[in-house]
């Protein structure tokens, strides 16, 4: 799309944006939302109040509800199985359930990865 059809497509999209706008400003809904707004601000600015204590205060559970889920959403985590490594050239067997164990690491590096998951008999 060439520069000047683009511009011209944003023109009108502008265009349109800003006869929505006007439209919105002349309705009277809006005119009661804002007016709503402004009353209710000022007469929190006047007691000291908060949107976050005006809620507390007509629904002192909402805090628990919405955060509650969030916490409830995760699944427990499955526990890793035991595995017995028995190495064939020295009978030693090693009891792990991950592969962070000193003495299996010596065994890969010394016969290779693939090779010491091969001893695996559980």
């Amino acid at each position: 799309m060439s520069r000047l059809a683009e511009f011209r497509k944003l023109e009108q999209t502008l265009a349109a944006q800003l006869a929505e706008l006007e439209a919105m400003k002349g309705s009277s809904e809006l005119q009661a939302e804002i007016e709503f707004e402004t009353k209710l601000r000022d007469l929190l600015n006047k007691y000291g109040y908060s949107l976050r204590d005006i809620i507390n205060i007509l629904d002192p559970q909402a805090n628990r509800r919405t955060a509650a889920p969030a916490a409830t959403d995760k699944a427990p985590r499955r526990a890793r199985q035991v595995k017995q490594y028995k190495n064939p050239h020295s009978g030693e067997v090693i009891e792990t359930k991950g592969g962070n164990h000193r003495q299996l690491k010596e065994w890969k590096a010394e016969y290779g990865s693939d090779e010491v998951e091969s001893w695996v008999s559980k």
